[in-house]
């Protein structure tokens, strides 16, 4: 079983999302520990990054064998999300 590893941004925004938001958040990162390349799942271009989508939100990870590495949950039809990633692509 791979191991769930989400960052302080992650761990904050969900902090903030209403309950119902939450549970379809938490849901789908679990089953992204079990399958993390999903059908509805896509590889960001020009990054090392997959992006799932759930609800109005959407998921920014990586993975590999032991791990599931959130880097960000934000709107999905907000380009923050990706602002905010090219930030991260920066520093890493």
């Amino acid at each position: 079983m791979r191991r769930l590893d989400l960052g302080r941004r992650s761990l904050r925004f969900q902090e903030g999302l209403p309950a119902k938001q939450f549970r379809q958040v938490v849901r789908k990162l679990f089953a992204l520990l079990d399958d993390p390349e999903p059908a509805d799942s896509k590889q960001l271009a020009g990054f090392p990054y997959r992006r799932a989508d759930v609800g109005e939100y959407r998921i920014v990870y990586t993975h590999g064998p032991d791990d599931l590495r959130i880097a960000l949950i934000g709107k999905r039809n907000d380009g923050d999300v990706y602002a905010e990633l090219k930030r991260l692509g920066r520093r890493e």
